[in-house]
């Protein structure tokens, strides 16, 4: 099978996030054949509810379309360098494979801060794909953190 990339798809769902007033990132959670399971936005602010991040969402989804709670032959692309919390639950579900767009820095958990698949106490360790349409992404999250500055109302 001939490697495609899902990530303009989790890009239109950080638009849609951005759209929504959320932190633009987005998630999409493929089958090992290359079929969209699920995908999802940003949705914190909107369910009030701090776990609401698109990985998450996109995980939950995915785990009720597919009956289990493991994803083992499952990739997940998204747009942000998933946090610690993100990527915990990603180890939980085993999920086969990530790629993700921009690094985070200040908040990542996989090659920053963290590094939640570094540890010993990590219960699986996917393949990591990174920088995967990064310069996009990471202008998508300037440009919501700037606006958000000049409008007052920053995070």
């Amino acid at each position: 099978m001939t490697f495609r990339s899902h990530m303009e798809l989790a890009l239109q769902e950080a638009r849609a996030a951005a759209d929504r007033g959320e932190v633009p990132v987005g998630a999409v959670i493929v089958s090992r054949d290359g079929q969209v399971v699920a995908s999802a936005g940003n949705r914190t602010r909107e369910m009030k509810d701090p776990t609401a991040h698109a990985e998450i969402l996109a995980l939950r989804a995915a785990c009720a379309a597919t009956g289990s709670e493991r994803l083992p032959d499952h990739d997940l692309y998204v747009t942000l360098e998933p946090c610690a919390m993100c990527a915990a639950a990603l180890a939980a579900v085993r999920i086969r494979r990530i790629y993700y767009g921009a690094s985070d820095p200040k908040s990542g958990g996989v090659a920053h801060g963290a590094r939640v698949f570094s540890h010993p106490q990590a219960h699986h360790t996917p393949e990591i794909y990174d920088g995967i349409a990064a310069d996009e992404a990471a202008d998508m999250l300037r440009s919501f953190f700037l606006a958000q500055r000049k409008a007052g109302c920053g995070d």
